[in-house]
């Protein structure tokens, strides 16, 4: 496994330069689609205006295919949804076809709508090792050491037999669909975002490899055969050396 660390003064740096680094990435790989799954949260949200304010008209967009690390099961118009933000912030400011969009049905029965989003990822992407394989993942880190939807709490979902499983929030109850560790490891790259002085401390503990990193999910993610890239702002970064 290749890991590297790149740090950026704040996080709308980070979003600016990291959506140049994706777009470069789509334009050169092989192939006639690359496989993207994307997470939720304040950065993303940085990054999908970026993306939509630069690339609008790109033409990687009728290659690049996007899916869901994890979604809330909510419908698509609440603000909670992942997919309703992408859709929101990007989709809806970018040329792309409506069958390069995969999205996970919030609105559906949780456990029924894994198996179906599953049988998706089965059907359309490559596999490596027996296991459906994506060209990058893009990842972050909760302030108690959680990625995916892979809480502390619930552990076994890093090593999971499944592609997906039904998840829930440790505080609120809220069920959730989220990739698990044996998909997410599978996967060609993988990009952490991960800005804010709230992650400093977990993103510490990760990089040192010391014993509190053992109880967080974030820490588990190591490709099998890939590459790892932490992109961080300073803020995240500042109990790094």
């Amino acid at each position: 496994m290749n890991q590297n660390l790149t740090i950026f003064k704040d996080p709308e740096t980070l979003a600016d330069k990291v959506s140049d680094w994706l777009v470069e990435l789509i334009a050169n790989s092989t192939g006639n689609r690359f496989d993207l799954a994307i997470s939720g949260g304040s950065t993303p949200k940085l990054l999908f205006r970026v993306l939509a304010s630069k690339y609008p008209d790109s033409i990687l967009w009728q290659k690049t295919h996007f899916w869901w690390v994890d979604e809330r099961m909510v419908l698509p118009e609440e603000p909670e949804s992942n997919y309703g933000v992408a859709r929101e912030l990007l989709f809806s400011k970018i040329r792309i076809p409506d069958r390069n969009i995969h999205r996970m049905r919030g609105e559906q029965d949780p456990c029924q709508e894994a198996e179906y989003y599953a049988q998706q990822i089965r059907d359309e992407l490559d596999s490596y090792s027996g296991w459906p394989r994506f060209d990058l993942l893009l990842l972050g880190v909760g302030e108690d050491g959680h990625t995916a939807s892979i809480f502390p709490d619930r552990m076994e979902l890093l090593l999971s037999g499944s592609i997906c499983e039904v998840a829930h929030h440790p505080v609120t109850g809220q069920s959730r669909i989220t990739l698990t560790g044996s998909v997410i490891n599978r996967a060609a790259k993988i990009c952490f975002l991960v800005t804010g002085a709230g992650k400093a401390e977990r993103l510490s503990e990760i990089f040192f490899g010391t014993e509190k990193a053992s109880l967080l999910p974030a820490a588990y993610i190591k490709p099998v055969q890939g590459e790892l890239s932490w992109f961080t702002d300073e803020s995240a970064a500042r109990l790094l050396p």
